[in-house]
């Protein structure tokens, strides 16, 4: 408390003080306010702390943040683990913001680790290869309709939920399997067929990954 209003410390055993000029910067992922009136956070050291308070909302709520973010976590990760990659695709990236992160950036830090350390060597990360847990829960990048949309909120009749959990699994397989139908019809025990007719039913069969961009032609030496 007196090195927070004073800018003082004593050393242990010593018996004259000490100004120091330092910087204190405190965080927490709890509601701290809450925690002050419920009696498990000192008010007097909340208001010392509180010169200056920024809230920063969770990935789910800034959704714009995650791709650098991500990018940012990939770099470290491969500096990390000796591992070099082109980097994410876009469609993978989009599957990263869709994604709800209930651990937030932690969550992202150990799914960026995951992919790289399972993903391919010196290529680029896909859709494909991120966990099921984020597949499953990323809605498709194009612009939902207005049925997808109703069907998403998982409210309705049950034939409704059966039909938006049906629609999410084919995504899926359809991503994991790189948008081969007949791997994916294959993996759910359909026939190609089958699968063409519900990717019509759900508006799916237009969906392709999203491009990447070619690298750049080495020119010839002449």
């Amino acid at each position: 408390m007196r090195v927070l209003q004073d800018g003082e410390i004593r050393p242990v055993g010593g018996r004259q003080t000490r100004n120091v000029n330092v910087r204190v910067i405190a965080a927490t992922n709890r509601d701290i306010e809450a925690e002050v009136e419920a009696g498990r956070f000192r008010e007097d050291l909340y208001y010392r702390l509180t010169t200056v308070s920024i809230h920063v909302p969770p990935l789910r709520q800034r959704r714009m943040d995650i791709p650098v973010i991500a990018l940012a976590l990939l770099d470290k990760a491969q500096k990390q683990f000796g591992k070099t990659v082109k980097g994410l695709s876009s469609e993978a990236i989009e599957c990263l913001k869709t994604h709800h992160w209930p651990g937030n950036v932690r969550e992202l830090q150990n799914e960026i680790q995951q992919i790289l350390i399972m993903g391919p060597s010196d290529g680029m990360i896909g859709a494909e290869h991120l966990s099921r847990r984020v597949l499953h829960s990323s809605p498709r990048p194009q612009p939902a309709s207005d049925k997808e949309l109703a069907l998403a909120s998982l409210e309705g009749t049950l034939r409704e939920r059966i039909e938006c959990l049906e629609a999410t699994i084919l995504r899926e397989s359809l991503i994991r399997n790189r948008w081969n139908k007949s791997r994916a019809a294959k993996e759910l025990g359909l026939s190609r067929v089958g699968l063409r007719a519900k990717l019509e039913r759900y508006g799916l069969e237009k969906i392709e990954a999203l491009p990447v961009e070619p690298a750049k032609k080495k020119k010839r030496a002449s």
